[in-house]
């Protein structure tokens, strides 16, 4: 995928599953109301430059307002000015052609549901004792869908269960009518989706504007 189409259905799919409104079309991209104290907007710009990026900086004074910008840290780091900065928490876009055979059986010794609320499919894995384990969702928005918020309780890591949520929920959104994958990974989670054969596509960074109490 393009930058452009992988920040177009990103966008798109975010936003369903964040239960946010839909994003608005702006000449540099998207703006995503969030509505959280610390992350109260987000700009994403699918081709930042320094222009671009300065000129919202220079115009935003909102604490907790972000800007997601498809570019390295680095770059980012020599675009803002003061009251702005770059956390070191690098994002990593990503894709996959979608296998609807992919669902793979439970985990031995936990239950598994699967279970679909408004537009958002959702899998969550529980311990034998009833605590949460693992969880993830993907909203399927036409022929692309998002994996998001993907998670492992650190008691439950390194058995098996992040791979066995990104399975079935990958089987789930291809059963939808979705071809494609796309996911915002972290450093974390880089190796899990690489190991699936998801594909790096460009960097994404995030940008804050200081002063969150």
């Amino acid at each position: 995928m393009d930058t452009a189409s992988i920040t177009s259905a990103w966008v798109a799919g975010w936003t369903v599953s964040r239960g946010t409104a839909p994003a608005v079309v702006e000449p540099w991209g998207w703006r995503i109301d969030v509505g959280l104290p610390t992350h109260v907007f987000r700009h994403v710009l699918p081709a930042p430059d320094a222009i671009s990026v300065g000129k919202l900086c220079e115009e935003i004074a909102v604490p907790g307002a972000w800007l997601k910008i498809m570019a390295g840290p680095e770059e980012a780091a020599g675009w803002i000015t003061p009251g702005w900065s770059v956390p070191d928490d690098p994002g990593y876009m990503m894709s996959k052609t979608l296998d609807p055979g992919a669902r793979p059986p439970a985990p031995e010794g936990y239950a598994r549901t699967t279970e679909t609320r408004d537009g958002v499919i959702r899998v969550r894995i529980v311990a034998p004792d009833g605590t949460l384990a693992a969880r993830g969702q993907i909203a399927p928005t036409g022929v692309t869908a998002v994996a998001d918020q993907i998670e492992t309780h650190p008691d439950h890591r390194r058995r098996g269960l992040g791979a066995n949520v990104m399975r079935t929920l990958e089987a789930a959104a291809a059963k939808a009518g979705a071809t494609t994958g796309v996911l915002s990974a972290t450093r974390d989670g880089l190796a899990l989706y690489d190991t699936l054969g998801w594909r790096y596509e460009c960097p994404l960074t995030g940008i804050v504007r200081d002063g969150v109490a």
